[in-house]
């Protein structure tokens, strides 16, 4: 298993087919600014199954989610 950390990087790896998997930490903070994952997709929308993992913390949960690929 090789991670991807960032949203830049786990970009590029979603256009070329790399990823399998996306995990997500939903932290209930919005902060009104910032740069966006998962802008700029060549094949969009993505399709993702699941949440195949939820894992509730605190003042956290951790998704999983697959990439579905064509």
């Amino acid at each position: 298993m090789v991670g991807a950390n960032g949203g830049t990087i786990a970009r590029q790896c979603l256009n070329a087919g790399l990823l399998d998997e996306i995990y997500v930490d939903l932290v209930p903070v919005l902060l009104g600014a910032g740069t966006p994952f998962f802008d700029r997709l060549k094949e969009a929308p993505v399709e993702l199954d699941g949440p195949i993992s939820v894992v509730e913390g605190t003042d956290v949960t951790h998704l999983r989610y697959r990439v579905r690929h064509p």
